[in-house]
């Protein structure tokens, strides 16, 4: 106990000195009156958000994957812990994945213990996000709906609004009355597809996705830490069963301990390690409408017909659904489900049957066969991954890394990633979101 103390104790004065070291940086504060300065000399004042590094030889620790994920992990090790001799390797650019390609929804009312718990600490650390990381992400506790429309999804949401009060998860089971009132642009009677109530978190929402990876990114930076875009990891070198580096395209590079928050490349990622995990790469696709004027202020989930819409602030609707059926690398859409997502919204949303569509994308995600993430240790001593959050992500980011951050610092997986461990699948202990919610999401 005495030991545990003490090793809490210096984690904490790591992290105290490594806070202090983010104020004595030379990174300028956004406000308003550093606009309003700039303005007066045109703008020429600003510098990089942050830096652009050519790789050491040598890191305490890396992490593979500039996404929302792995950079809130790398950030919460230099906050929490005090780590900042920290590597973060990109193939691509910053936030050009997933975390660039999804429809940014917020709420963490799960029905299994463990979900509630690591998607409610996401949700509170997204409500101060702005202010940690000095950037505004414009989250937007706008509220959202998981719409029941057979009486199966009014028995299973009712079901988890008692399971959320015993979480202290605020969530409520609304009437379809109440659901016109907060959306009047839905028909509440459809023939096939009738609303008959919806399990309502009004402290859930949104945030700009672009926005939370170039806050986590600045303060990270700021702290220290390489960000190395263009990077692709080609090999994870091993002496005996410990971890020791990684090889990539800007040569090899040493490191303590390595983590893995890839996404759909985790597979890719394993295989190199020498060990397979339980998850399968899909695309996921979505797409928003040409703007129009505001006509709905809250995020709407349609589970039944799989699709889920919300306004964003230049006025397009955002529409996402399922994912594709086969397993696939792409990062394309395709017409096939277009037709089938929209066809089934345009019953809910008469209103949208005439808009035309703006763009459409798709990410890979990474699927596991309970609906649950990855967030543990490996066969390979110092490897840590965190995978397997499927088409919900992004509402998952400030908690995945809080909790992975952890597990990196200590060995071991902390309280929030205790149940996310890859031998659950071998234990038989699942945690089965897809059952529980009847979709993945």
């Amino acid at each position: 106990m005495v030991v545990g103390q003490i090793f809490d104790r210096s984690i904490t004065n790591r992290a105290r000195r490594a806070m202090k070291g983010i104020r004595r940086m030379s990174m300028k504060r956004y406000s308003v009156f550093a606009i309003a300065r700039e303005a007066a000399r045109y703008h020429s004042g600003w510098e990089r958000a942050w830096k652009s590094p050519q790789p050491k030889k040598r890191y305490d620790a890396i992490i593979i994957g500039a996404g929302g994920h792995g950079l809130a992990t790398a950030y919460y090790l230099g906050k929490n812990h005090g780590i900042t001799n920290v590597a973060i390797l990109e193939k691509g650019w910053l936030g050009g994945g997933n975390t660039g390609r999804n429809t940014t929804i917020i709420r963490s009312n799960y029905l299994q213990d463990p979900s509630a718990a690591i998607y409610e600490k996401a949700r509170s650390l997204y409500e101060t996000m702005s202010q940690d990381l000095n950037m505004n992400v414009m989250f937007s506790p706008r509220g959202v709906i998981m719409l029941a429309q057979t009486e199966h999804e009014v028995r299973g949401y009712e079901r988890t609004a008692h399971a959320n009060a015993l979480q202290g998860v605020k969530t409520e089971f609304i009437g379809p009355e109440r659901v016109k009132e907060l959306v009047p642009i839905i028909n509440i009677d459809g023939p096939r597809y009738p609303v008959l109530g919806g399990l309502w978190q009004a402290r859930g929402g949104t945030a700009r996705h672009d926005a939370v990876a170039w806050g986590y990114a600045r303060a990270c930076s700021a702290m220290g830490m390489d960000i190395i875009q263009q990077c692709e990891v080609t090999g994870v070198r091993r002496d005996g069963g410990k971890v020791v580096g990684v090889d990539t395209t800007k040569g090899a590079i040493e490191c303590n301990k390595l983590g893995v928050v890839v996404a759909g490349h985790s597979g890719v990622i394993s295989e190199m390690a020498g060990f397979r995990l339980p998850i399968e790469s899909v695309a996921l696709q979505a797409l928003v409408s040409e703007p129009i004027k505001p006509c709905m202020d809250v995020v709407v989930m349609a589970n039944t017909v799989h699709g889920y819409m919300s306004q964003s602030d230049k006025g397009e609707m955002v529409i996402g659904g399922g994912t594709d059926g086969f397993n696939n690398y792409t990062q394309r859409g395709s017409f096939h489900h277009v037709e089938e997502t929209v066809r089934a919204l345009i019953e809910t949303f008469p209103i949208i049957s005439r808009l035309k569509m703006l763009r459409q994308w798709g990410g890979i995600v990474d699927v596991t066969g309970d609906r649950s993430p990855i967030i543990s240790k490996t066969p390979v001593d110092g490897m840590f991954i965190n995978c397997g959050w499927g088409t919900g992500g992004f509402k998952a980011i400030p908690g995945s890394g809080w909790a992975m951050a952890e597990m990196i610092a200590k060995g071991e997986p902390g309280a929030l990633a205790a149940e996310f461990g890859m031998d659950r699948f071998v234990e038989g202990r699942f945690i089965d979101e897809s059952v529980a919610a009847g979709v993945a999401h």
